[in-house]
């Protein structure tokens, strides 16, 4: 990946963030002060401030599913994709959309999964079997 992007975001409480996105989805904490804090987000920077998040409406529609916009998230090889999905299925995490796979047979194939952060903002993981496909016609 030769050009990571940096996302900040708002959270309210750090301490909460910090166990969601560094335990529970495996991110590298980097700097940090009493308002904010960097993780490595699966390769990414995603700095975490202290504030109000995004306000969020389920108006994106995809296939079937009406899902929050904004929202962000991460592609990744469809065997990290399952490790991330069997964790955050065993920590109980409630998926607005659950894993799940979508455009089944076409280009762009992908396994996805919806879920918020503790503090309300909506993450999407997508999942490809082969990555040359993530931006298939």
């Amino acid at each position: 990946m030769p050009n990571p992007f940096h996302l900040a975001i708002n959270v309210t409480d750090l301490d909460a963030a910090r166990g969601f996105y560094g335990t529970l989805l495996g991110g590298v904490e980097g700097r940090s002060t009493e308002t904010w804090v960097d993780f490595d987000f699966f390769g990414h920077q995603l700095s975490l401030h202290l504030g109000q998040p995004f306000e969020t409406q389920a108006t994106g529609k995809v296939g079937d599913h009406m899902v929050p916009m904004p929202h962000f998230g991460v592609v990744l090889p469809l065997s990290d994709w399952r490790r991330v999905a069997e964790r955050l299925g065993a920590a109980g995490v409630d998926f607005v959309i659950p894993p799940s796979v979508r455009f089944k047979g076409e280009p762009g194939e992908q396994w996805t999964m919806f879920f918020r952060d503790p503090c309300g903002n909506p993450i999407e993981i997508k999942g490809f079997a082969d990555m040359d496909g993530v931006f298939a016609g």
